[in-house]
């Protein structure tokens, strides 16, 4: 696991400043303080930082070829190359490492552009190639790694995260649309980010430059992976994912340091435990945290899955200083970026660390076995709305909007109020709906009139969806809507918490969950397989019966939240009163003070529940006034 870098300066007679490369690869210290390496060839700089996991030896980067005419830096792990690296071989490769980046440059020896789609793995990756002056970055199918780049007129930049980009001494500037869209979604979308000249290379694709010219294009296309043509019994299925999810788990344990696994008590942590267990006979560590506010605390179901896979389980009960933790995530997510839960992920990151180097998790099982409560309020949505107006509109609505606001966990008067908002609006829109937060007339009323012109009027971020709901017409509604999920939520919000949260202690996350074989192997099953009727991850669960405890089998699904509401009126509530002020407001330039002002008051009162919208303003105005 490693922070990578670099950069390109167009024109050959123009070298890269060695003292600037390393400013750059030294503010991904945190993503690998074990070391440090550079290429620097003229025009051509690139750089990394290493946490070592495997081959801790010989693997020091950058990684080139027989002849050093490719060179390599690599943030991730390529988990089949044994198999690659015995192909290459065959082929009459020399390797001169054991790491897997060695098989890289060789790889794109052997195929050229196309060597990305032999990996497997996650990964973000940097090669040059000296003879045709061309440059590769590649990003893995699911967005695991991240990778952010610059195209300017002169120059091209590319980083691990932002602030390597912004230590080459760019000066971007603001990106309305992409604070539009942060304010719809509390994240923002790829390939945005919230500078206009940084663009986060999306995931599954690649970006070639080749003597100025520039390609940027997928190398994988799950909405190509149609059903099955000659589709397996239902009766087989279940047999046929136990036997993919063991071969996953198993390929995700190589490591040459000691490995945990972060167990929620959810079903999906739980079943890479549950894989873990049946090939790994060794000591299996996990790690779990929870809070003294019951609505909000599934330790329980953590200790029940240790105590059966006799695991040894460290966890921690999580009282954090939310307003001083606040500072550094700003820091460590270098833009605005508002899911809750990476307060709870940064503080399992840092238990875990004081263990392992290497943690699994079960992200992903959401979105590839169809785990999300909108999945369920789709079906009952189309029921919701052939009711007789009278009801739906009426009776029902006014009963809801009664509802006494709860600061409770993902509380009956929250889910209440969005479903009856948006039940009633197509498929693919309702879905989108329900996972904005700031609705177009809230927005107008909050972005000032500059950048309600500069987007033409257009504050709706439905497009960020629809553009790869679109792209699966032709499969049915829930595949739709877990690819849509897949593309959007998973990559720039989940995918990005676990990432930033995990290296700002030096840990590496494994997502097995996520192995491409296993995500295209349920992508080939249709939806009424993996929800018949409103049953929530059907096929895992049938499985994992036997497998795992009933306790976790029939356990509610909770997430990973925090009590935030509360929060923002305890000890949130100086840090809210300073940054979200008229004052403050004013002084950024890009918020209407009044409207906010009323959501506070309508927080603190008591009179609603706007803990979601107040916590992405306090981030923004953070963001704008320390680091913008």
């Amino acid at each position: 696991m490693c922070g990578i870098t670099g950069k390109v300066n167009y024109q050959q007679d123009c070298p890269v400043e060695p003292e600037v490369l390393q400013a750059m690869c030294r503010t991904l210290i945190h993503r690998g303080p074990d070391d440090e390496g550079y290429y620097l060839n003229r025009n051509v700089g690139l750089a990394m930082r290493r946490l070592s996991i495997i081959d801790l030896n010989t693997g020091k980067q950058p990684i080139h070829n027989e002849d050093r005419t490719v060179w390599t830096v690599f943030n991730g792990e390529i988990y089949n190359f044994p198999e690659l690296r015995r192909d290459l071989q065959a082929k009459g490769h020399t390797f001169y490492t054991s790491s897997d980046t060695e098989v890289i440059v060789h790889l794109y020896e052997e195929y050229g552009v196309d060597f990305p789609a032999h990996l497997s793995g996650m990964f973000a990756i940097a090669l040059w190639d000296e003879q045709q002056r061309r440059l590769m970055l590649v990003r893995d199918r699911l967005g695991i790694k991240p990778l952010y780049y610059a195209l300017l007129p002169d120059r091209l930049l590319w980083g691990s995260e932002i602030k390597a980009i912004l230590a080459e001494g760019l000066k971007p500037s603001l990106d309305f649309q992409a604070l539009s869209h942060y304010f719809s979604l509390l994240y923002i979308p790829a390939p945005y980010s919230i500078y206009r000249e940084i663009n986060k290379l999306e995931a599954g694709h690649v970006l070639v430059w080749q003597e100025g010219q520039v390609d940027i294009h997928p190398y994988w296309n799950l909405a190509q992976i149609g059903p099955m043509v000659h589709g397996l019994r239902d009766k087989d299925v279940p047999a046929a994912l136990h036997s993919l999810l063991l071969e996953t788990v198993r390929s995700h344990l190589i490591s040459d340091v000691p490995l945990g696994v972060f167990l929620s008590g959810g079903l999906d942590s739980s079943t890479v435990v549950a894989m873990m267990r049946q090939v790994h006979n060794g000591a299996i560590k996990t790690f779990s945290i929870g809070f003294n506010e019951p609505s909000y605390d599934e330790r329980s179901y953590a200790r029940i899955v240790a105590r059966r896979f006799e695991t040894e389980h460290t966890e921690l009960q999580m009282t954090p200083d939310a307003a001083e933790l606040v500072y550094k995530l700003v820091n460590h997510f270098d833009e605005p970026f508002a899911d809750s839960s990476a307060i709870p992920t940064y503080y399992l990151s840092q238990l875990a660390r004081q263990h392992v180097t290497v943690a699994l998790g079960g992200d992903g099982g959401d979105e590839i076995f169809a785990g999300y409560a909108t999945y369920q309020a789709d079906k009952l949505a189309r029921i919701y709305c052939a009711l007789p107006g009278f009801l739906s509109e009426g009776l029902i609505l006014r009963l809801v909007q009664s509802l006494p606001v709860s600061d409770r966990k993902v509380s009956f008067d929250f889910k209440a109020r969005r479903f009856v908002e948006h039940a009633c609006l197509e498929p693919q829109r309702r879905h989108y709906a329900w996972k904005a937060f700031f609705k177009e007339d809230l927005k107008r009323s909050l972005l000032n009139d500059d950048i309600i012109s500069s987007l033409n009027g257009r504050l709706d971020s439905f497009s960020v969806y629809s553009r790869h709901s679109e792209a699966v017409r032709h499969w049915g509604d829930l595949n739709r809507f877990l690819y849509a999920d897949l593309k959007v939520y998973l990559p720039d919000d989940i995918l990005v918490k676990v990432d930033r949260m995990s290296m700002a202690h030096s840990l590496e996350i494994r997502v097995p969950l996520l192995d491409h074989r296993l995500v295209e192997f349920m992508f080939q099953l249709p939806g009424s397989m993996k929800m018949p009727g409103l049953k929530l991850k059907y096929l895992l669960k049938k499985t994992m019966r036997g497998i795992l405890p009933e306790e976790i089998l029939k356990k509610p699904k909770k997430g990973f939240n925090v009590p935030m509401s509360r929060w923002l009126k305890t000890s949130l509530r100086p840090l809210l009163e300073e940054y979200l002020s008229p004052v403050m407001i004013k002084r950024q330039g890009c918020l209407n003070p009044g409207p906010i002002s009323r959501l506070l008051a309508d927080h603190l009162t008591g009179r609603a529940d706007y803990s979601r919208n107040l916590w992405a303003l306090l981030n923004f105005s953070l963001w704008r006034s320390n680091f913008c």
